[in-house]
């Protein structure tokens, strides 16, 4: 084999392009990783508040958003577990906690995790060139096993299989591109049109006028964007533009971008029994919730939403209607914060179009996509690495 030649060529040098190639290295592949940054895992570095919640105990297909089956994730992600990830940190060395939910981190630095990709890549004899951007590829058009021409400014590669691990559109700053998407293009390949997921809502005119100076202010909440998604209990956090917070991040990528989710304000208590305990001693509906809230979210909440009298003196229905609300808050959010500020990317390539076992696509022999690039988004908390892991696994066994 020609030094330009390859068994695997992987487009993307993150967390699903480095753990495919050392995948396909340890079973004897030549594998090259092209990266079109200066340096590798630019998303890793910064992860978990620099501390990469790098999987979750509890990662199965149902934390996971897809458009297509909703069992696509079941086979990549039981056949490289988080106990599998897991067991490679403990080898290498690398401290760990549990912070919550199931969600783990590093003791001390998400470079030890980008570290330890590097060196199961070099272990697998995996090459690696950083600052590489492609210029053209196609299908192979010589003889031999060569699938793939890829041209690139140091010169052209021919490979077998080709793995495209480019990620999504979030953190534009971080190198982020659309080439999978257009590489899906090229060979007619169907996208789910990717927006911002895991990302903060913008508040419009009015929420703006009313709660915009709530900023930092955090609140315990349940929030659901419809009455066939999951409901999260997480904070909520106000922010100068809008709402974040895990609650908000986790409701953003169930819901379209103009639709409206719900907000329960008093998680873990039945709203109207709470009210009702509260008429004996005089309080306005404003004076009781600072018992459950911050001040100033009591205040500004109840001037737009609740009598400026004693709760003694609502009528039932009243206290129905309220309490209702207080249950389900409806938010309709101007906007959301968008790729700059997204964890992740909603949509991607039809999981249709691939297989589950291998991740290669069905109508394309030899093309591989896995990691964000593909139509799979996980919850908050550790699965989106999971999601590298399996689907590189996946991957890297096959290619």
């Amino acid at each position: 084999m020609n030094g330009d030649e390859f068994d695997v060529v992987v487009v993307g040098g993150g967390a699903a392009g480095l753990f495919c190639a050392a995948t396909a290295g340890r079973r004897g592949r030549r594998v090259v990783v092209l990266e079109h940054n200066a340096r590798l895992g630019n998303k890793i570095l910064i992860s978990g508040g620099g501390r990469c919640n790098f999987t979750n105990l509890g990662a199965t297909a149902a934390q996971f958003v897809t458009h297509g089956s909703p069992h696509f994730a079941k086979s990549a992600l039981a056949r490289y577990t988080p106990a599998d990830f897991l067991a490679l940190v403990e080898r290498h060395g690398i401290a760990w906690h549990e912070k919550k939910l199931g969600q783990l981190f590093c003791d001390h630095s998400s470079r030890q995790i980008l570290q330890l990709l590097e060196r199961e890549c070099a272990d697998a004899g995996v090459i690696i060139r950083t600052g590489c951007r492609i210029e053209r590829l196609a299908p192979g058009s010589g003889t031999g096993p060569a699938r793939w021409e890829i041209a690139t400014p140091s010169g052209p590669l021919r490979a077998t299989s080709l793995v495209i691990a480019t990620g999504g559109l979030s953190f534009p700053k971080l190198g982020a591109t659309p080439f999978g998407y257009r590489v899906a293009e090229q060979f007619g390949i169907a996208v789910v049109p990717p927006r911002p997921g895991l990302v903060p809502v913008t508040w419009g005119a009015t929420d703006l006028a009313d709660y915009g100076g709530l900023s930092g202010l955090s609140i315990d909440s349940e929030t659901q964007a419809g009455p066939d998604t999951p409901v999260f209990r997480e904070n909520l956090l106000f922010t100068h533009r809008g709402l974040s917070g895990p609650a908000i991040l986790q409701v953003s990528s169930h819901r379209a971008p103009n639709e409206p989710f719900g907000v329960n304000l008093l998680p873990g208590i039945e709203s109207l029994d709470w009210l009702v305990a509260r008429q004996r001693g005089g309080q306005t509906a404003r004076q009781a919730l600072r018992e459950a809230w911050p001040e100033r979210f009591a205040t500004a909440w109840c001037a737009r939403h609740a009598p400026d009298r004693p709760l003694a003196q609502w009528s039932r229905r009243e206290l129905e209607e309220f309490a209702t609300r207080l249950r389900r808050w409806t938010l309709q959010p101007a906007g959301d914060e968008g790729y700059p500020k997204a964890e992740v990317t909603v949509g991607g390539i039809n999981t249709a179009e691939l297989s589950s076992k291998t991740l290669e696509c069905r109508r394309v022999p030899g093309l591989f996509f896995i990691g964000e690039v593909v139509d799979v988004t996980g919850w908050l908390g550790g699965y989106n690495f999971q999601w590298a892991w399996s689907s590189g696994h996946a991957a890297g066994e096959a290619a």
